[in-house]
This record gives structure tokens, sequence and C-alpha cells, in this order.
């Protein structure tokens, strides 16, 4: 590894956000792979993810990563190959019908592009049915589910339901994540897994995916 792309791990990993950005910059210039680049940003990301396991980093420390890494991709984008970006597979994400937060549901989406997957975002507040048609329209083998308020948890279930319905529940698997989600929800909702954070996710994803 070169010294600049050791520099851009480095910084990734100490939340250094005025860093990464110009080290992008910087790399590309010095005629640095931007698949290694990715590479390397996904490196520091790993890192944070163990940190933030650890308990030394906390979930505002894994927003800002995940801002940072949003900056970095943002410079070697119109550089990649846009096959190698989805090389690992689409997953459908959004936030279930009836809840409107989408932080956590941020952070996964941008933990998972940079881990190379394609991410279809639907955002906040979305019924199932428009999760069965960006599941047809895309081919996605995978749905992420984020659920913040413990009243709308059905929504899940409704997703699980029109996704069978559409004979598509065999062809996906379902992960759900969000503060009031269990692994008894999980195991009632027939879904795949669950996640507790979005260093999880992409643990859950690549498993499936990649």
């Amino acid at each position: 590894m070169s010294d600049t792309l050791g520099r851009i791990r480095d910084a990734v990993a100490d939340l250094d956000l005025d860093a990464v950005e110009p080290l992008v910059k910087e790399a590309v210039a010095a005629g640095e792979e931007p698949d290694q680049i990715l590479e390397t940003m996904g490196a520091g990301m790993a890192r944070v993810g163990e940190l933030f396991e650890s308990g030394e980093y906390f979930l505002a420390d894994l927003v800002l990563a995940g801002e940072m890494m949003k900056e970095g991709v943002a410079v070697i984008e119109p550089l990649l190959k846009k096959e190698a970006r989805a090389g690992k597979g689409t997953v459908v994400l959004c936030t279930v019908k009836g809840d409107i937060h989408d932080i956590g549901k941020n952070l996964v989406g941008t933990m998972l592009s940079s881990a190379g997957f394609k991410v279809v975002d639907l955002g906040v507040d979305v019924h199932e049915d428009k999760v069965v048609e960006a599941v047809k329209s895309n081919g996605a083998k995978a749905v992420a589910l984020s659920v913040l308020l413990t009243t709308m948890v059905a929504s899940i279930g409704d997703i699980v339901a029109a996704l069978t319905e559409a004979g598509l529940r065999d062809q996906v698997k379902i992960a759900i994540g969000g503060a009031c989600t269990t692994p008894e929800l999980a195991e009632r909702m027939q879904v795949d897994a669950i996640g507790r954070d979005a260093v999880e996710a992409v643990r859950i994803f690549e498993g499936w995916l990649a």
C-alpha cells in the first residue's frame, strides 16, 4: 500500500473529516486506481466498525464516518466502473410504511454502497407495493427494511406478504433493523436476519450476495 493510500485508510479510521477528500484527490492525481482507493476507504471503515463494536466509537462517530465515505466516493465515482460498483448484487432499501425516520436507513445505504453493492433506496414511509415493484424491476435478491417505531412493525409483515403473493419471497433475503427490532420480531415476521447496526448490515448482505 502506498503512503497516500495508507493515509486515506488512517484518516477514515481516525474520523479526520477534513483530510479524506483532499487525500482522495491526491491519490487520484498520483495515478492510484479508483477501485484501490475505494478498497482502502473500506478498510478504514472496517476499522471504524471494529471501534464502534468495542464501544470506543459511538453512533455519532459511525454517522460521521459514513459522511466521510460519501465525500471520498463522490471524488472517485466518475472513475469507477459501474459494473464493479454493483458487483456484489442489488439491495432494495427503505423505511417501512408509516415510519419517516431515515438516519439509520441512510447510514446502511452508504455503508452498503461503499462496500460495493448497488443500493435502490426507496426512501421513507414506503408502501409494500413499491418494494415489490423495486425488487422486480431491479432483479434484486435482497431487501433491507428499517423501522424505528414499534407501532409500525406490522408494515414488515405487509412487505413479506406482498413479496409472497408476487411469487418473489423465495427469491429474496430480507433483513430488518432499527431500535424496536428484536430476534423475536424477526422470527415472527418471517424475515431472514436482523442487523443491530450498519456494520452488521454489511456483513449480513455480504454473506448473502458477495
